[in-house]
């Protein structure tokens, strides 16, 4: 079985080389230690990377020949980097031996992981304006390539990883070259990093060649002829293309080998525990909830503006359904902040899609990922806040009920009968009476029904208490600015219904 790793590591290095110039290790070292128990022992992570590295040789090789033959290199911009690291090389190595299997494992892990989002947020780094092919360095550009270089060739040396992609980043973000131009230079470098920092490993444990050299072999070859495949495929597409993909592999590949190196983790502590187990149950509401919406606005035409608010629906119902279902306030404000951290960079994908415009109406443009990231987030402090700090859980579902379905009740009453605009100092004008009315109305039943449900409080104690709440959730809206009530009005319920409950 685990020479079906190491074919999957290899080609998974290959592509991610010829594609983006990534370290060969970037890809293969998480496989290998995670899911090959011959490298489990205390310096499988360093074999790890020294195979990676001489997979790196003959692969970065190749790449660059391909992007040579297409023109995109630029050796004069690159050669005080390629001094810097390779100078660097062996220092990385030794310091890797000495650091030990945990410290370098888990790094690279991580490393993995970040770069991949780093490609999903921004998946092409090129400049708008690049520097000319073989426009020679200022004083400014060789200062930044030495202080990137040295750092660059130490990390090199130390994982192996990190510096195909350190340098595409310098190339571009600072010295101006192109994406793929950055990629063979890059590339270029790498096959003599690789070389060095290959031979400085096995040097420093000689074991690595005498016990994995048919492991080493396979993945050379493979890696070899996937890296010049998928070269000769980045050199068609657009950058944006590649950047895309690239990220994809490396996110999802990152994000399932730290689940897997750190499983004993999540599986024996109860935090980890609880969390996954509530943010398993919310991913599966949360999700079932949309795709059910997506399918009936697909099948019904349901108008945009209407849309949008059934959707609210979904966002808002999902924190009162966490709270519900989860198995404690940490969990549960975990679980938000997670699914926060993950639905921003997945909607700022899909507006590149051409339906994400068809099913969303924006105000301005990353409107709707900024106000779920800002509603997902205050929930989160929310749930702290009323499950954790009072211990009383009705506080989040009151408060978010009456926020929720009041502003629905606002969006749907105000634009079509709002002939009233309010003028008080402190209002937003573009909001009606009529619209400040039906949020009153309905977030007194919101508030009212979920005491009933949730808390202990009955009669005319709720029916006091829901009337407070809906006056605040009213003017709060009212006072609130470019759709700053996601999280003001849930905020000013939860501290009155704290106030009110303290003295009654």
């Amino acid at each position: 079985m685990e020479y079906f790793w190491y074919v999957i590591a290899a080609l998974g290095a290959g592509v991610g080389t010829g594609l983006a110039g990534l370290s060969a290790a970037t890809v293969m070292v998480p496989i290998l230690i995670v899911l090959c128990p011959s490298f489990s022992g205390e310096t499988g992570a360093y074999q790890a990377t020294a195979i990676a590295l001489a997979s790196d040789i003959l692969g970065s090789a190749v790449t660059t020949a391909t992007y040579i033959r297409h023109k995109n290199i630029d050796l004069k911009r690159g050669a005080v980097m390629l001094v810097s690291i390779i100078s660097m090389c062996t220092v990385g190595s030794y310091a890797a031996f000495r650091a030990g299997n945990v410290v370098l494992g888990s790094f690279t892990l991580i490393l993995t992981f970040c770069i991949g989002i780093r490609f999903l947020v921004k998946p092409d780094t090129s400049r708008r304006i690049t520097a000319e092919k073989g426009e020679k360095l200022d004083i400014k550009g060789i200062a930044i390539s030495l202080f990137f270089g040295l750092t660059i060739g130490f990390g090199t040396g130390f994982v192996g990883t990190g510096g195909g992609m350190m340098m595409l980043i310098v190339f571009t973000a600072f010295l101006g070259m192109e994406l793929k131009t950055a990629v063979g230079t890059s590339t270029f470098i790498m096959t003599f990093t690789a070389l060095i920092a290959s031979v400085s490993h096995i040097l420093i444990h000689p074991a690595i060649l005498l016990e994995k050299w048919h492991v080493m072999l396979l993945c050379i070859v493979i890696a070899t002829v996937s890296s010049r495949v998928s070269a000769g495929f980045a050199n068609r597409v657009p950058n944006r293309t590649v950047g895309l993909a690239t990220g994809a592999v490396l996110t999802v590949l990152g994000a399932a080998m730290i689940l897997l190196y750190y499983r004993d983790f999540f599986f024996a502590n109860p935090l980890a525990a609880d969390t996954a187990a509530t943010f398993g149950t919310y991913l599966v509401y949360i999700l079932s909830l949309a795709a059910a919406l997506i399918l009936l606005h697909a099948l019904v035409r349901i108008p945009k503006d209407i849309f949008r608010k059934l959707l609210h629906v979904a966002a808002f119902t999902s924190s009162i359904f966490v709270v519900l279902t989860g198995r404690g306030w940490l969990p549960e404000t975990l679980t938000l902040v997670i699914f926060a951290a993950v639905v921003y960079p997945a909607l700022w994908l899909a507006e590149g899609w051409s339906g994400y415009s068809a099913l969303f109406v924006e105000k301005n443009p990353g409107e709707i990922r900024s106000s779920l990231l800002l509603l997902f987030l205050s929930q989160a402090a929310l749930a702290a806040f009323a499950c954790g700090f009072l211990r009383k859980p009705f506080v989040l579902i009151a408060s978010t009920a009456s926020w929720g379905l009041g502003d629905i009740a606002a969006a749907w009453v105000g634009r079509p009968f709002g002939r009233h605009k309010i003028r008080l100092f402190f209002a937003d004008h573009k909001k009606s009476w009529e619209g400040s009315l039906a949020m009153a109305a309905v977030a007194f039943l919101a508030c009212l029904i979920s005491l009933l449900l949730a808390s202990p409080y009955r009669g005319l104690r709720a029916v006091f208490i829901s009337l407070v709440i809906a006056a605040v959730s009213s003017l709060t809206e009212m006072a609130s600015h470019g759709g700053l009530d996601t999280v003001t009005v849930p905020a000013a319920d939860a501290l009155a219904l704290a106030l009110l409950i303290r003295f009654l």
